[in-house]
């Protein structure tokens, strides 16, 4: 069959009036990375998940291409140069080299992207639905992808590219090619709406790598680990998460798999951050083999909260540590271990031995900062506000009673008190005591009681700081 030019017939696809599905997503532009070769659907998928920093809307084109619609980003990052970009230096972190094409619809983007390069050419890039046809048309059909018995029909007749095949009459065209041909037409110049499946970002992040060597020290782990770390921040600011935990597996060729278990104070994406912290982990850890392969496995993401930094420092006047805290926690907990580094939280408890309790670490610093903690029911003559040591004994001293007070290095004085807390009868340990403020020889402030049962015992229970 040779190519026939209408002079009355069909106009172009192009100039047919868009159905109501299309004409809703004609404002849509769209970007399409094609690699040079054919890759794993994992190296896409990791591609996609940087892309993720620009729009949530990117779609994988196996097996050498990925799609992003970026109308909506293109203000947002500074135009196309940048978002293009943009775009590049995501492949770069991924490790691949990216050929990009701009058009309104997403088959023209890819058909634009696989284009062959000619010397003298610009990149494709066409901006408004009215410029498409013009654009596509000396391109080759070839880029479509179109079924091989279909392109090797159209080539024996002369049609090899996409202006030709446009301008055939579309009736004669279904009837010998069949209609999916005439569709995809249709959805290359807009004709007929084009959905694509977004790329649904993963919940946790899971990737292992092995070296081409076995690793034998701290240094050289945590160096094979520092592009891991990178593509770990992708794919959280790629999404618009934090982490509260990181678990870094170290698989041996024989034994069980060393692994170090990191949790932030505060949500956490930096790759910096990540790094130093898993690097005083594993300066701790004992390797019981070389390391054949590393694995990062990350909790469950959480919605990254921004934050404004503080307008004075530490040190100046007006500053706090309200921001280094989270930091210092995890240094400690990076160096002594989680279970060695936590905070204090009061308890709805008037016993002062069971009226706080471990809790983590951050929480500990807040509830200290907000909470003024429950006040013991007291009875008898007072001060206007009941008084706690600081430092309360793990278990209370006995103290030998003198004439009417007891001795501490000498005889207290009293400066206080009583204050009688009578409790706990409901779980068996059942408090009935007489507080007081004393003073000692040396000017040390003592919290003192006195059991009221026989044989009325004196203990010191805190020092006041």
């Amino acid at each position: 069959m040779a190519p026939v030019v209408p002079t009355s017939g069909p106009q172009p696809v192009a100039r047919r009036p868009l159905p109501a599905a299309a004409a809703a997503a004609a404002g849509d532009l769209w970007l399409a990375a094609h690699l040079s070769a054919p890759a794993p659907e994992s190296l896409l998928e990791r591609l996609a998940a940087a892309a993720g920093e620009i729009t949530p809307r990117v779609s994988l084109e196996p097996p050498d291409g990925v799609l992003l619609e970026v109308r909506g980003s293109l203000a947002l990052f500074g135009g196309v140069e940048a978002v293009c970009k943009k775009l590049r230096t995501a492949g770069r972190r991924v490790g691949v080299q990216v050929r990009l094409a701009l058009a309104p619809t997403p088959l023209a983007a890819l058909a634009g992207a696989r284009a062959p390069y000619r010397r003298g050419r610009s990149v494709f890039r066409v901006m408004h639905r009215a410029e498409l046809v013009g654009a596509l048309a000396p391109l080759p059909l070839a880029v479509l992808r179109l079924p091989e018995d279909v392109i090797g029909r159209l080539a024996k007749t002369g049609v090899t590219e996409i202006g030709q095949v446009l301008r055939l009459p579309r009736a004669g065209l279904a009837r010998r090619f069949g209609p999916e041909t005439l569709a995809a037409l249709d959805r290359l110049v807009g004709a007929k709406a084009d959905p694509r499946r977004h790329v649904t970002p993963r919940e946790r992040y899971r990737a292992r790598r092995e070296p081409s060597y076995e690793l034998t020290n701290q240094q050289a782990i945590t160096g094979f680990l520092t592009p891991m770390l990178a593509e770990l921040e992708v794919f959280l600011r790629g999404r618009q998460g934090s982490i509260m935990a990181l678990e870094c597996r170290l698989h041996h060729r024989e034994g069980a798999v060393t692994r170090c278990r990191l949790r932030f104070a505060q949500p956490t994406f930096a790759a910096a951050a990540i790094g130093f912290l898993l690097g005083e982990r594993l300066a701790t850890t004992m390797l019981a083999a070389p390391v054949a392969a590393c694995e990062l496995v990350s909790s469950r993401l959480v919605s990254r909260q921004s934050a404004s930094a503080a307008l004075w420092q530490p040190d100046e006047h007006g500053g706090n540590l309200a921001h280094e805290a989270p930091a210092l926690i995890e240094r400690l907990r990076a160096r002594l271990g989680e279970e060695n580094v936590y905070g204090l939280c009061l308890v709805p408890e008037h016993r002062p031995e069971k009226a706080w309790q471990r809790v983590a670490a951050l929480r500990g610093l807040a509830t200290a900062a907000n909470a003024s903690g429950p006040q013991p029911v007291a009875r008898g003559p007072l001060p206007v506000t009941a008084r706690r040591p600081l430092w309360l004994l793990s278990t209370p001293l006995s103290l030998p009673a003198g004439d009417i007070w007891p001795h501490y290095e000498g005889p207290l004085e009293k400066l206080a008190g009583p204050e009688r807390i009578e409790t706990g009868w409901w779980d068996g340990r059942d408090v009935e005591r007489d507080y007081y403020v004393m003073r000692s020889r040396a000017a040390v402030q003592l919290w003192v009681y006195r059991e009221r049962h026989p044989p009325h015992a004196w203990f010191l229970h805190g020092v006041f700081g």
